[in-house]
């Protein structure tokens, strides 16, 4: 399974790197799982500036166009996401808009930290967004509540709880991955 993992917190000192950088790093070891990663920060992509509707995939930056492959090449989805006021950062619903097409009929999974809530108001908030997609989200998911206390000089030192929520939600997206790759596969239309 080709994983995507998209690290969606752009801000400096953020804590989405370390917390990425533990998920990535726990995906990686998994079985049949290849990993390639999207960091938001480093992607840089501007607010939304394709003239086109996503739906027509006629685009027309560079940036739209290497974006739209990486996903589309995915066969699963992790965002790696902190709550901001009870919700997700616009840089997330940025990356999201620009495409349409490539994200159909992939399961996500989220990894979400903050502070006593865990982040699960912006996994709350994000649902609704990657369903309307035709994304499955799985029931399992990696919730870090209080998330400074497991950073240490930039690296997360995860406890128990937390490498098993990630190894179910892995378990879980290969497993939805499965059921799923038949409505990726091109349609053809009978002559």
């Amino acid at each position: 399974m080709n994983l995507l993992v998209i690290v969606g917190s752009t801000r400096p000192g953020r804590a989405g790197l370390p917390v990425g950088k533990w998920f990535i790093d726990r995906a990686r070891r998994q079985p049949g799982v290849n990993v390639t990663v999207a960091d938001l920060a480093e992607l840089n992509l501007p607010l939304l500036d394709e003239p086109n509707h996503p739906r027509l995939r006629q685009y027309v930056n560079r940036h739209t166009k290497e974006w739209s492959a990486t996903v589309d090449a995915a066969d699963a989805i992790v965002i790696v996401t902190p709550e901001y006021n009870h919700s997700y950062p616009a840089a997330v619903k940025n990356a999201i808009d620009y495409l349409h097409h490539e994200w159909q009929y992939k399961p996500v999974g989220f990894v979400s930290y903050g502070g006593v809530s865990a982040g699960t108001r912006a996994v709350a908030a994000l649902k609704p967004v990657v369903s309307v997609l035709k994304m499955v989200p799985v029931a399992e998911n990696v919730n870090i509540p209080f998330h400074a206390q497991f950073i240490d000089d930039g690296v997360v030192e995860p406890n128990d709880v937390m490498n098993d929520a990630a190894d179910a939600m892995l378990a879980e997206l290969v497993r939805v991955n499965a059921a799923l790759a038949t409505l990726r596969e091109p349609q053809h239309q009978a002559a």
